[in-house]
């Protein structure tokens, strides 16, 4: 796996002292809406807040809607197919695209807690935004990625924290948070990566149509599928959407349907207390054999001994 921060991209102008007393502030916040481990969704719609004590010893598995991340204190890794970002505190981690993710938490301890928060992204609001930013177009994009980190700039950081404090006051949320979440998204427009962010809201981009590829997938994932009717779907050839799927989710799109089922199956299992031989045939898989040894490769143990594992952590945390 190669570690991508060599695609980390300087910040703007900004005084070391002026984005660490930002962070901090971030983090006064982030400490009071996340009083336990753990990820948790905010009043604010598409709005979540991760908390960690410690080093995770193995990864959590979970799909992220195309989204912006922040370490406001702490590291995380997430590896995505076969790339791995490292995030470190006042860095930023972007993704275009719903994507099966595992996180890591690499620098937590309860003194310091890995503080992060999460803020789901929404094509329909970039493409009503983009062309206020972009009015003649999109420059060339040569290269793709499942994901782009940038150094946070003090006045996104602001916005941000402005946001979680909407959570303080009645009638913030619903009044001021959408502006703050337009400014935000306007930020990120402008920011080193906002071409890449800027790709979600154009229909006829190559990010927008393997999106419209992924949503078949998630929505159809325990279907059959061949590649040639998803280049279909998004009016590609074969070859072409091959390459930007891998591209933009660093993998292909057998096995972005293959990590779908297995987390689908899982759920199930877990909150459903749904038996393996069932999960894995309402997910699309014909053989037991093959679910259990896919199953045992991406979860690092069986479904058996993964599910007794998560139950008895969910017991302990209670």
């Amino acid at each position: 796996m190669n570690a991508n921060n060599h695609s980390i991209l300087p910040a703007p102008d900004n005084t070391e002292k002026s984005i660490e007393a930002e962070m901090a502030r971030l983090s006064r916040l982030l400490l009071t809406v996340a009083p336990y481990d753990g990820v948790r969704p905010l009043p604010i719609s598409g709005l979540y807040v991760a908390r960690y004590s410690s080093i995770n010893v193995d990864c959590i598995k979970t799909l992220y809607l195309p989204s912006l991340g922040i370490v406001a204190q702490g590291a995380k890794s997430i590896t995505v197919g076969q790339e791995t970002y490292q995030i470190e505190k006042s860095q930023m981690l972007m993704h275009p695209v719903a994507l099966p993710v595992a996180l890591k938490a690499i620098k937590a301890s309860k003194a310091e807690p890995l503080l992060a928060v999460r803020l789901d992204l929404s094509p329909q609001r970039i493409a009503e935004l983009v062309l206020k930013v972009y009015p003649h177009g999109l420059p060339p994009i040569r290269q793709w990625s499942a994901g782009y980190v940038v150094n946070a700039d003090v006045s996104f950081v602001n916005a941000v924290t402005r946001l979680l404090e909407c959570l303080e006051k009645p009638g913030d949320v619903e009044l001021l948070s959408p502006l703050i979440m337009d400014e935000i998204l306007i930020r990120l427009l402008r920011s080193p990566i906002g071409i890449h962010v800027a790709e979600m809201g154009f229909a006829d981009s190559d990010v927008h149509q393997v999106a419209e590829a992924i949503a078949w997938l998630r929505e159809n994932y325990s279907q059959s599928v061949k590649v040639t009717d998803l280049a279909e779907l998004t009016h590609m050839s074969v070859s072409s959407f091959h390459d930007h799927f891998k591209a933009v989710t660093s993998m292909t799109p057998m096995q972005y349907q293959k990590a779908l089922r297995l987390q689908e199956a899982r759920r199930l299992m877990l909150s459903r207390e749904m038996d393996a031989t069932t999960a894995c045939r309402i997910v699309g898989y014909v053989s037991n054999s093959q679910f259990s040894r896919d199953y045992s490769v991406f979860f690092g143990a069986s479904p058996r001994r993964d599910i007794a594992r998560l139950r008895q952590q969910s017991q302990r945390s209670e």
